[in-house]
C-alpha cells in the first residue's frame, strides 16, 4: 500500500509540475491563457526564424522540450484509466509495481519520441513561412484546413482501431501480457503507439492557436480523457470529429466574407 500511495502521488505529482511550468513559461512569454500575446510576444511573432537571433522557438532542442513538457501534461492523464486496469490485473496475472513502472516508461518513451517528431514538423513549418515564432498559423486556410482534416480523421478506421485499444487496455494487456518490468515496458510502448495513433490529431490542432495556449492543452486533454473513459468514450469520437470539421469551413467561410 505504501509503494502504491507513493506511484500514484509522484505520477500526479508530476502532471501538476508539468502545468505549474508551462503556466509558468506561457506567462513568461507574455501570452495569455488563450495563447494571444502581448506587445513584446506580438514583436516576436513577427520575427524571421532566419534572423541571427537566439530564440528558443527557432531552435531545435528547445522546441522539443517544450512538447515534451506538453506531452507530460496532457498524455500523462489519459493514461490512468490504462494504469488502474494494469493494477487490477496485478494480483490475478502475475503484476508487479516494476511491470506498472514499465507500462508508464513504454508509454513515455513513445511520446518523448513524438515531441521529437511534431518539433521537426514545427520548424519546417515555422521556415515554410506557413506559421509564425509562436507556433500560430499564419493562414485561415491553413488553420481551418487542419481542423477539418482532424475532423474527418475522427470517423476514419485508423482512429477506430486506435481508440479501440485506448478505450479498452483490458483486451490489449489480456492479448498481450508480459510480467516483470521489461514486459511492462513492452506492453507500455504498445498502447504508447496506439494512443499516438489515436491522438496526434489533438496534437496538431495546437498550431491553429498556437501551440502555447493553455486553452487548447486543457480542452484538448480533457476530451482525450473523456474518449478513453470506459462509459462514456467510444460517445464523444463522431461529435468531436462534426465538431471540428464544421469549424474548419467556418473559418475558411469567415475569412473569405
Amino acid at each position: 500500500m505504501v509503494w502504491r500511495n507513493a506511484l500514484w502521488g509522484g505520477f500526479f505529482a508530476g502532471i501538476l509540475a508539468s502545468w505549474a511550468v508551462l503556466y509558468s513559461m506561457s506567462t513568461g512569454m507574455g501570452l495569455d491563457l488563450i495563447g494571444r500575446p502581448d506587445a513584446a510576444a506580438g514583436m516576436m511573432r513577427t520575427m524571421d526564424p532566419g534572423m541571427d537571433m537566439d530564440m528558443p522557438m527557432a531552435r531545435f532542442w528547445p522546441l522539443a522540450g517544450m512538447w515534451a513538457l506538453m506531452m507530460a501534461a496532457m498524455m500523462l492523464p489519459t493514461m490512468v484509466p490504462t494504469l488502474a486496469t494494469y493494477e487490477d490485473l496485478m494480483a490475478s496475472a502475475n503484476g508487479s509495481r516494476a511491470g506498472w513502472l514499465g507500462v508508464l516508461a513504454g508509454y513515455s518513451i513513445v511520446w518523448g519520441l513524438f515531441a521529437l517528431g511534431i518539433a521537426g514538423v514545427q520548424l519546417a513549418l515555422l521556415h515554410g513561412g506557413v506559421i509564425d515564432m509562436l507556433g500560430i498559423a499564419r493562414s485561415s486556410w491553413f488553420a481551418g484546413g487542419l481542423l477539418v482534416v482532424v475532423g474527418l480523421f475522427q470517423f476514419s478506421r485508423a482512429k477506430a482501431v486506435c481508440h479501440g485499444v485506448c478505450h479498452s487496455p483490458m483486451g490489449y494487456f489480456l492479448g498481450n501480457w508480459r510480467p516483470g518490468a521489461a514486459g511492462g515496458l513492452r506492453m507500455g510502448l504498445g498502447l504508447g503507439a496506439y494512443c499516438a495513433g489515436c491522438c496526434w490529431g489533438f496534437m496538431a490542432l495546437g498550431f491553429v492557436g498556437g501551440m502555447m495556449s493553455l486553452l487548447w492543452m486543457g480542452l484538448a486533454t480533457v476530451f482525450m480523457v473523456m474518449e478513453k473513459l470506459p462509459q462514456i468514450g467510444h460517445r464523444v469520437v463522431k461529435p468531436m470529429g462534426v465538431a471540428l470539421v464544421l469549424a474548419g469551413v467556418a473559418l475558411v467561410l469567415a475569412m473569405e466574407g
